[in-house]
Formats: C-alpha cells, sequence, structure tokens
C-alpha cells in the first residue's frame, strides 16, 4: 500500500517536509542517574508498588504546556511495580545521582559519528511529562550536540539534535481510570536523534532510519530488541501543519507512516475546502436527549443509561457527509472526533453519517434531529457515558470540528500497526522544559574528545569482509552487523578454516538449533573455539559442527573432545572414509551407469549421512569422483 500510495502522490508538488527522531536504548551497566541495573522484568517478579497522580505545573515563564494540560483532562491513578531491582530514585523519593560517565561515553561517540557540535558543558533539564510514565512528572534529558549530518541517496540529512535522556517507564495495563506501569525500563540511558526536515519521500525516511540505526549498532553498545528503538516521524505537507507521529517500533512501517501521514493531510485539507465552500460552522452548545432514548434499543446506549449515564448531543453544520469521510484507509473525520472523545473516558461516538446502527433506529435519530433543529446538510454527533466525561467528550468533538475549518490541527499521534495514526494529544510546547538542579553539568574538553575510541561502521565492515575473507555480500553484511563480528575474526585468525563455515557456524547453526529446541543461550565464545580447534585438527569433520553444537546445548559444562564423542564424531582415517565409499558406490552401480557423473550429488548424500560428520566433505566428494569413474569405465 505504501509504495501505491509513492505512486499515486508527487511528494515535490506536496510540498512534503519531513524528519526522523530515533530513540536508542544503551546497554549499559546501570542506569542513567541510579546504579540499578539496566534489567527487564515482569510484573509478578514486583515486590512492591506505589500509586500516584499527576498534575501539570506552571514553567519559570508561568505558562502551563498545552499537551500537560490535556493529559488531565481525565483524572487518572497511576499505579507503579518496583522490584529488588529498581531504587528510590525511579519512585522519585530520592535524588538522582550524577550522570552516568558510561553512557555519556557512548553518546560523545554517536555525536562525533554523526559528525555533530558537541557542547562543552551538558546541562540536564526536566522536560514536563504527566502521562505517568514518569513517577516524578517530568524526564531528565540532557543536550548533547547539534548540526551534525549523514549521507543519503538524495544528498546530505541534516542532524539536528542528540539528547541523553532517561527511558519511561513500562507501560502494563489500562484499566480506563488507572495505568499499570512497570520501574524496570524506568532510567535506562536513552539516546534521541532527531534529524533535520531534509527528507523528501517516504522511501528516503526509511533510508535515513536505517542508516541511523546502522550507524547506532556499529557502537555495539546498544540494546537489541523488540521495544529497545523506536522512532517518530515528523511530517507536513504544503497548507497542511506539523503532525509527529510516535512509537514507529519497526523498520519497514515507517514508509507507510509518511505516506498514509500525507494522506491523511491531503484529504483533511479536501474536507476543509468543502466546508469553506458550503459555508459549515460550528456552534457551541451541548444537547441533552437522554429522554429520546429511554426505551432505546442500543445496548450500548442502555448500559450507560443503566449506570447512570446521559446521553449528549451536538450539532454541525453543513458537516453531513464529511465526518464519515475516509482520509486514511479505514480511518475517517469521525474515527479522529472519536479518539478526542475518548481522551475524556468515554467508548466512543455516534454520528448521523453512519446512523441507524449500533442499535439505534431510524426513528431514533429523525428524533435527535429534530430536537436540533438540524437540516438536511447538517450532522449531529452523539455521545454516551457519565455527565462530566459526556460533556469532556463532545466538547472535544467540537474543537476538532473545528480544527476541521482550519485543515490540518498541530498535533501529536500514536503509530498503529498498519501503518495509519490516531490521536494522542497536542504537540508539546517551550513551556514543558526547565533546569534541572539535582544533577550537576559535566564538561567536555577536547582532550575527553579526542581520547574517544570511534568504531568501525558496519558498512565499513562488511566491505572489509568481502574483500579480506572473500566473503559474498549476503555473509559479509550479515556477519558486519552481528556482535560475533570479533569473535569471526578471532578464528580465522587462529585456524585456517573456511569464513564461510563460521559464518554459518556464528549465525545459522544456532537459530537452526533453536527451533528444534535446543538452548542456545548456553553456547559460550569458548564453546566456538573448542569446536573449531577440533575441527583444525582434523578430529571432526566442519559437517560435524551442528551435532557437536547440539551437544554443547545439552551440556555446557563438558569438554570438548567429551562432546564430540558423544555426538558420535570420533574422527575416521582415509582408508576408513574410502571403504565406506566404496561400499555405497557399489551398491548404487545401476545408477551411477543411468545417471553417469551426475549420481555424485545423491550420492554424496547417503555417503556423508552414514559418516554423520566423522570426514572431511572434500575429501568425501574427491574420492567419491574416482569411484564414480571407475565404474563409468568398466
Amino acid at each position: 500500500m505504501a509504495n501505491e500510495m509513492s505512486e499515486r502522490f508527487d511528494y515535490h508538488a506536496l510540498g512534503l517536509i519531513c524528519g526522523i527522531e530515533i530513540h536508542q536504548q544503551l546497554n549499559t551497566a546501570c542506569k542513567l542517574f541510579c546504579g540499578c541495573p539496566t534489567l527487564h522484568r515482569e510484573m509478578e517478579d514486583s515486590d512492591f508498588e506505589f500509586f500516584r497522580y499527576l498534575r501539570p505545573a506552571r514553567s519559570e515563564l508561568g505558562e502551563i504546556d498545552r499537551a500537560a494540560l490535556e493529559e488531565v483532562l481525565v483524572s487518572r491513578k497511576f499505579l507503579y511495580k518496583s522490584y529488588d531491582t529498581t531504587c528510590l530514585v525511579e519512585a522519585d523519593e530520592e535524588p538522582p545521582s550524577e550522570i552516568n560517565p558510561e553512557a555519556m561515553e557512548i553518546s560523545l561517540i554517536i555525536a562525533r559519528l554523526l559528525r555533530m557540535k558537541i557542547v562543552d558543558e551538558v546541562q540536564t533539564m526536566r522536560k514536563t511529562v504527566i502521562d505517568g510514565s514518569n513517577t516524578s512528572g517530568f524526564q531528565r534529558t540532557a543536550f548533547i550536540g547539534s548540526d551534525g549530518a549523514v549521507d543519503t541517496s538524495e544528498g546530505e540529512v541534516g542532524i539536528s539534535i542528540l539528547c541523553l535522556e532517561e527511558e519511561a517507564a513500562r507501560i502494563i495495563e489500562d484499566r480506563g481510570d488507572e495505568l499499570i506501569f512497570s520501574l524496570d525500563r524506568l532510567g535506562i540511558p536513552l539516546v534521541e536523534i532527531g534529524t533535520a526536515p531534509d527528507i523528501i519521500s517516504p522511501s528516503h525516511a526509511r533510508e535515513v532510519a536505517q542508516h541511523l540505526g546502522m550507524i547506532l549498532r556499529s557502537t555495539g553498545r546498544v540494546k537489541r530488541g523488540l521495544g529497545t528503538i523506536r522512532q517518530d516521524v515528523n511530517v507536513s505537507i504544503r497548507g497542511g501543519a506539523r503532525v509527529e507521529v510516535k512509537g514507529v517500533q519497526a523498520l519497514n512501517l515507517i514508509e507507510k507512516i509518511v505516506a498514509f501521514e500525507a494522506q491523511r493531510q491531503v484529504n483533511l485539507l479536501l474536507i476543509r475546502d468543502e466546508l469553506q465552500k458550503r459555508g459549515a460552522a460550528v456552534r457551541q452548545g451541548l444537547v441533552d436527549v437522554t429522554a429520546l432514548f429511554a426505551e432505546s434499543g442500543s445496548k450500548v446506549i442502555l448500559k450507560s443509561l443503566k449506570n447512570g449515564g446521559v446521553v449528549l448531543a451536538c450539532l454541525l453544520p453543513g458537516f453531513d457527509g464529511l465526518v464519515g469521510r475516509e482520509i486514511q484507509p479505514g480511518r475517517r473525520l469521525g474515527t479522529e472526533m472519536s479518539d478526542r472523545a475518548k481522551r475524556a473516558g468515554v467508548g466512543g461516538i455516534f454520528h448521523t453519517d453512519e446512523l441507524p446502527a449500533y442499535g439505534i433506529s431510524v426513528q431514533d435519530v429523525e428524533r435527535v434531529r429534530g430536537l436540533l433543529s438540524a437540516r438536511e446538510e447538517d450532522c449531529v454527533v452523539m455521545v454516551t457515558g457519565p455527565r462530566d466525561r459526556a460533556e469532556k467528550a463532545l466538547q472535544a468533538v467540537l474543537d476538532r470540528a473545528a480544527g476541521a475549518l482550519l485543515g490540518v490541527p498541530e498535533e501529536t499521534r500514536r503509530a498503529l500497526p498498519d501503518g495509519c495514526s490516531e490521536y494522542m494529544r497536542p504537540l508539546p510546547g517551550s513551556a514543558r522544559m526547565y533546569p534541572e538542579t539535582d544533577v550537576p553539568s559535566v564538561a567536555v574538553s577536547g582532550d575527553v574528545l579526542a581520547g574517544l575510541a570511534l568504531p568501525e561502521l558496519f558498512q565499513e565492515r562488511a566491505s572489509r569482509f568481502a574483500s579480506q575473507y572473500g566473503l559474498n555480500p549476503e555473509l559479509s553484511r550479515l556477519m558486519a552487523s552481528s556482535p560475533n563480528y570479533q569473535l569471526f575474526e578471532e578464528l580465522l585468525a587462529k585456524y585456517d578454516i573456511s569464513p564461510a563455515v563460521v559464518v554459518r557456524a556464528l549465525e545459522t547453526v544456532p537459530i537452526e538449533l533453536a527451533r528444534e529446541g535446543a538452548d542456545v543461550s548456553n553456547l559460550s565464545e569458548q564453546h566456538y573455539i573448542a569446536s573449531f580447534q577440533l575441527m583444525a585438527e582434523g578430529r571432526i569433520a566442519k559437517e560435524g559442527l551442528v551435532d557437536l553444537l547440539r551437544v554443547f546445548c545439552r551440556h555446557p559444562q563438558m569438554e570438548a573432545c567429551e562432546a564430540a564423542e558423544m555426538a558420535g564424531l570420533a574422527g575416521v582415517d582415509d582408508q576408513a572414509v574410502a571403504e565406506v565409499v566404496c561400499r555405497v558406490v557399489a551398491g548404487k552401480a545401476d545408477l551411477v551407469r543411468s545417471k553417469g557423473e551426475r549420481s555424485a550429488g545423491p550420492l554424496m548424500g547417503l555417503v556423508m549421512k552414514e559418516l554423520r560428520g566423522k570426514a572431511d566433505g572434500a575429501l568425501v566428494s574427491a574420492i567419491l569422483k574416482k569411484e564414480i569413474q571407475n565404474i563409468l569405465n568398466e
């Protein structure tokens, strides 16, 4: 679908402006502002819990951030699960320690790799965050550098900012009025990298994200796995507005996110033009229509009324047919209004573009339209729930309708798995940042920068592996990006073995064994070194590596020779190999005579199956070809 969108739109003509932000956890021993380990924990491991209510505070300028203000539209209770691996710093019951020097070193290395201008002194700031993901109501973040750049196929893309900050708490469960968070993730060091708005297409966005990810992984000092890296995408088109889509987990989703957001803004501008042509307006005023639904057939409404709820309605003059218009695949303007209403704590909205439905009859719709004096070109929106929530929800719908008259509202949206997005909150403003007084600044001298050991980038390493070891491009990229790349070079320096065999042993065999159910976490560098030493000494063949590593998975403490014996890999001499080959070929003489040299493939499989990794494949192949020729020459 993203490719179809790319073909449909001329992004240059649309005036697409795009930038991305990468959030990458660092693989440090301790968290950013305390000595707690950066370990993932399960909720059932929690030995203590506490709760908080958070509210917005004014900045030093006396302003309250608009995004923070909306977070308290509904008062929520935040429950936090702590562990024996978390401390009072995460609970905001103890001041933070000095900034983690290991995290600082990694962030400076990344800044150097991105060709950035690094500050002389790192100051920590507080960023207001009251969605519950920080117990303190703010996130600590330190500005590291700016004005960097990376090279891409579409030219240079600027890197505007790099910050070192603490990761947020992990949300476990949303119970509506109560959110459950885990403190295991809170405080893990994180780098935030923001590009300049130099990205010109969805495919270019993916390329830039992929390149930045490559640089981060090249350090060998970032965490890997699901949830350790997230991308936020900022998108606007000519006449539209800057929209931030947060939480893109998968790299292959970025292209869709950019394409679908551009599509959304195009369609919102078309809706705006149609509304203006109709002379549409938004009138403030909510009407209680509860009495009209006393005998309703809608289970949703009847359940709400039974629990003491009400049904409120508002009129949107000139909006008929446009609330139900699709703006992204499967999502309409009405969906955006519903997203806003849900923030106030109701289940969603009903609107006349989609009614009758949900048990609401034609007669119900006519009565409501009559009470509100709705014309044919007007749309009516309704919500049900407790009165205070229903009022806030319907007011949010009116606010979104007013935004539709203007075009595209600036906002922060959440990425969805299909590439679409949903409303989260308004874009934050400058009022959310203020100085952190508990953390001392860190001087960054020229000597500190000169002492940084910059790593070899994956691309450079892959090219070197191809030229130095003769690996094909695929194996070169695989090995260059692997955490085992140093072990790979160590094995080749120590033993006269095939580089391709080492790549297979380190990268492919563990995956095959894991699929069998083997515990590959038991395999260590020493197991690989011992295995290749046996192979170099001729005591096992390369074909026996899988069987040997399988034994090590079950018995990680076993000596290599003992493991080889258990795997049935006691080596055989050349004479014994020749005897096996001769016996197999003699038994398949008819096959040899009918297929000639083409019989070598199936016969090789039979011989190797019988030898079970006890002999080298090259030796077996040479003897096999000789025996086949002997039969053919008879």
